[in-house]
């Protein structure tokens, strides 16, 4: 989908299940591993100081710009998603009709 699909799956094997959020944790890690950046750390969140595990450790400190590759990114994933889910349902049709034939043709 974009960015470096290496570091994606590499950053989402390493640091996936750090994350405090089982939903958040293996899309954080991956996006961070695909921009090259380094997510968590000490940060404030809802008005409050916390301390979270490093994702992609290794990645550089994030800059301005890396907000619209950001975007961009989940942009990509997303059309790559929705072709997916349609592409899925265009197949599983093709199958069951193909499967169970259709009535009136000769």
């Amino acid at each position: 989908a974009g960015g470096n699909p290496r570091g994606a799956v590499r950053a989402w094997r390493a640091d996936a299940s750090k994350h405090p959020s089982p939903n958040a944790g293996p899309v954080e890690a991956s996006f961070a591993g695909a921009l090259g950046v380094r997510l968590g750390g000490t940060l404030s969140y809802g008005g409050r100081v916390e301390h979270r595990p490093v994702l992609n450790g290794e990645g550089r400190d994030v800059e301005v710009a890396d907000v619209e590759r950001a975007v961009a990114l989940s942009r990509r994933v997303t059309a790559l998603t929705l072709a997916a889910c349609v592409g899925g349902r265009l197949i599983a049709d093709a199958v069951r009709h193909g499967k169970h034939g259709k009535r009136g043709n000769a």
